[in-house]
């Protein structure tokens, strides 16, 4: 709609004249004139004036009102006609409401009856339903139960028909048939234990079946299972490891194992003895013992040392068959033990390294006995003093060798501690006989007073047996102490024989005849150090021997130094002055007795050491002699200072009375007749 201004102004003339109704007028304009063009409503107006194509005259202003007021009112009757017709629809859907409420009502209604009709079915449905579910629970721990605790017949087939290899299925078959057995414990502990019991013994004749079915198999495999491969079935060693759960059966399969082992190692023996088995099948690999070893001391040591290496390797592949799984058996032993407790003893644990010492000792029974008989017979056709005891050292040798193999309580060991034994009885024997015909011929010594050949034969002898001992493996501490019994019987009867001719003998030579003995003993044994004890004995012997050579020598230089009459003679008398003046009066003390001994004096000094010596020319040991002679002149210088002190006392007493008497001078003094002083003698035998 558009506007201008000479239609207003027009407008307002008109208003202006028409003076009843200015001042609405006026209100009207100013209020239109104040009326913003911003404001929505008034924007709105204009805009649907201008939809509806409204002119701007002045009979359109005028009727414009009445215009709008009409298409109200048309609008008002169009929305009252719609409105009447939306009345008569919402009738027809009150009287549809209406019949579909009476519908509902009626199928209330029978549905009410058919509920009450229908209750009983449906009541019985549910209690059916209910127990089919319960049947199926039951059904369920059924399948389960017979799956976990029964076995099938194909399995009982495979765990107790010997038919059956004993293979991996066999093993988990035992295994699942253990573990129901254990499961059954838990059954007895229910209100009902007959399931429990029932299955508890039905699983336990299983399982003695299936363990005897084992046991027949592991002794059909033993009868020709070989040690010797370094590849041992491994399904034996677990059917090993299985059945030592049944200590019994273990046992008598360990019984049946040693058995036949021993007869295979006594037969691998005699096989080495003589080059073929006792079924006298020759074996052309083989070098036979009894061919080969020619000295009886080989031969013993070659037995001994191929037992030594069958005892090795036995217990090396019996190690790989028994110990290699660590202590499974021990466990598997355990468990049977508690499954058996009548074959408990009390304090008992299972030890492996011991039982399986014990397997080889039972193994080696057989051998020990051929070995037995062999060495007696060799030992006892032997006459050898020597041999003999070499041979019961290579015993013993051995027998601490099997000591640390297979332990003190061995059977092999018993039996090398006899032949030990035995051996060494045999070499007593020996030497008690040769003693007593040593003893039987005993004759004059050498003219020389050397050792007699016998003595010289018995330290040769001694020589070799010491080396062979020293050889041994005795322990250090014990060495001293185990070769007494040797001394005793290889020494000790012979070194009684050279005291029983030594009887027959004057002084010196009853010392000079025993010291070269026991100098020649004494050589002998010194470079061992488990002769200590001996030694120290004959050092003691020796001490003696040279104390009466000491003596003899000290009585000579006495004798033919003529000092003897003089010593004799004051022996009685004291160091008293009165006893000291008796002196001069005694005959050895006469001035021309005295005189006469100086004189014999002088002639022994020079030549006295000489002399001395060639009394002992005949002891084997110089410096031996050397100081034996020194000893004695010592003591013959002590005397002669004895002698010399009791004659100075003498003329001090004498001269002292002399000058108190008045008694006249020129007598002679005992030390003018007897002018040697100790001094001289000291040097002329030094």
């Amino acid at each position: 709609m558009s506007t201008n201004g000479p239609t207003f102004k027009s407008d307002d003339k008109l208003l202006a004249s028409n003076h009843p109704q200015r001042n609405a007028l006026s209100y009207k304009v100013t209020s239109v004139l104040s009326a913003s063009f911003a404001d929505a409503e008034i924007r709105d107006a204009l805009r649907t004036l201008d939809d509806n194509g409204v002119q701007n005259s002045l009979e359109t202003r005028r009727n414009l009102r009445l215009d709008v007021q009409k298409e109200v009112i048309e609008c008002n009757t169009g929305i009252v006609k719609e409105f009447g017709h939306v009345a008569e629809q919402l009738k027809r859907i009150g009287s549809s409401i209406a019949s579909l409420n009476a519908c509902l009502e009626a199928m209330r209604r029978s549905v009410l009856e058919a509920h009450l009709e229908n209750g009983p079915v449906l009541e019985e449905a549910s209690a059916l339903l209910s127990q089919k579910h319960d049947h199926e629970t039951k059904r369920e721990l059924l399948e389960a139960f017979n799956k976990h605790f029964i076995v099938s017949e194909d399995d009982l087939n495979i765990l107790e028909s010997t038919a059956e290899p004993t293979d991996d299925k066999f093993f988990i078959v035992l295994r699942r048939v253990k573990r129901i057995h254990a499961d059954c414990q838990l059954l007895l502990g229910t209100e009902n234990q007959r399931l429990g019991l029932e299955l508890m013994e039905q699983s336990s004749r299983n399982l003695n079946n299936a363990f005897q079915k084992l046991f027949k198999w592991i002794q059909r495999e033993f009868k020709t299972l070989n040690l010797e491969n370094p590849q041992i079935s491994s399904s034996i060693r677990r059917s090993l490891r299985v059945l030592a759960e049944r200590p019994t059966l273990f046992e008598r399969c360990l019984d049946f194992f040693a058995e036949a082992r021993e007869h295979v190692l006594s037969d691998a023996f005699y096989s080495a003895l003589t080059g073929s088995s006792r079924g006298h099948e020759q074996d052309s690999m083989t070098k036979p013992i009894e061919f080969q070893a020619h000295d009886p001391l080989r031969y013993v040591g070659d037995m001994l040392a191929w037992i030594h290496s069958a005892a090795v390797s036995e217990r090396e592949a019996l190690e790989v068959l028994f110990i290699s799984d660590g202590d499974e058996i021990a466990k598997g032993i355990q468990a049977g033990i508690e499954s058996e407790p009548w074959s408990r003893v009390e304090g008992e644990v299972f030890d492996g390294q011991k039982a399986l010492g014990e397997l080889v000792n039972r193994n080696l029974s057989g051998i020990g006995r051929s070995l037995r008989q062999r060495v007696e017979q060799v030992v006892q056709s032997h006459e050898d003093s020597v041999l003999t005891y070499k041979i019961a050292n290579l015993i013993k040798f051995y027998r601490l060798t099997f000591i640390k193999l297979l332990g003190p309580e061995s059977s092999i060991v018993e039996t090398l501690s006899n032949l030990e034994d035995s051996t060494f009885r045999h070499f007593q024997a020996i030497m008690k006989g040769h003693a007593i015909s040593i003893h039987a011929e005993l004759s004059h010594p050498p003219l020389d007073l050397s050792i007699p050949d016998f003595l010289d034969e018995t330290l040769t002898q001694l020589t070799a047996l010491m080396k062979s001992y020293d050889a041994s493996l005795t322990p250090a501490t014990s060495k001293a102490t185990d070769f007494q019994p040797v001394l005793r019987n290889a020494l000790d009867p012979f070194l009684a024989g050279c005291d029983s001719i030594a009887k027959h003998l004057e002084e010196p030579a009853t010392s000079i005849f025993s010291l070269n003995c026991i100098l020649a003993t004494k050589a002998t044994l010194l470079p061992h150090d488990f002769t200590t004890s001996k030694l120290s004995q004959i050092n003691e012997t020796m001490d003696v021997h040279t104390s009466q050579l000491i003596e003899y020598q000290h009585a000579f230089l006495l004798h033919t130094s003529g000092l003897h009459p003089l010593i004799a003679a004051l022996a009685p008398l004291s160091t008293s002055p009165s006893d000291t003046l008796k002196i001069p009066s005694l005959d050895p003390f006469q001035p021309q007795a005295l005189t006469a001994t100086s004189q014999i004096l002088d002639d022994f000094l020079p030549s006295a050491l000489l002399d001395a010596m060639d009394n002992l020319k005949q002891l084997s040991s110089v410096k031996m002699a050397e100081d034996i002679t020194g000893d004695a002149a010592d003591r013959f210088c002590e005397d002669f200072e004895f002698v010399e002190g009791r004659l100075e006392a003498v003329d001090e007493l004498v001269e002292a009375a002399g000058q108190e008497g008045g008694e006249e001078e020129g007598r002679v003094s005992l030390r003018t007749a007897f002018p040697r002083t100790s001094g001289e003698i000291r040097v002329l035998l030094s």
